[in-house]
């Protein structure tokens, strides 16, 4: 079971990871064995892409964040060792890209995630 949150994670702190330009901004707020799954369509939810560590996610985070796209926090809510946001992404040639993702906290880091996204095709 997680703990209670630090002030080390807020909305504007999600936000300002999110919306910069480096990927190293967003992989700070994960914990060191943070676990993200993502279901998407060539992901499902009966076999999701899950990673394992800062190692594994920070190399996904790399390969986003060096794509032409921007990226908006459009909500967050913050409650207790929960939280829930989503975000949308606009490619440079119009695709876009919407997430939710609900996660669990532990000492103000992002503990595990379950990330599920949709794109234009």
């Amino acid at each position: 079971m997680g703990t209670s949150t630090s002030p080390a994670f807020s909305a504007d702190t999600l936000r300002r990871g999110l919306e910069g330009q480096s990927s190293q901004d967003l992989l700070e707020l994960y914990a060191n064995d943070a676990e993200l799954r993502i279901v998407d369509r060539n992901t499902q939810p009966s076999h999701p892409k899950v990673m394992h560590g800062r190692s594994e996610i920070g190399a996904m985070l790399e390969d986003v964040y060096g794509r032409d796209m921007t990226h908006k926090l459009e909500g967050c809510v913050v409650q207790g060792d929960r939280a829930a946001y989503s975000e949308s992404c606009e490619y440079a040639d119009g695709v876009r890209v919407l997430s939710e993702s609900m996660i669990t906290l532990r000492d103000g880091k992002i503990a595990e995630q379950i990330m599920i996204q949709a794109w234009d095709e």
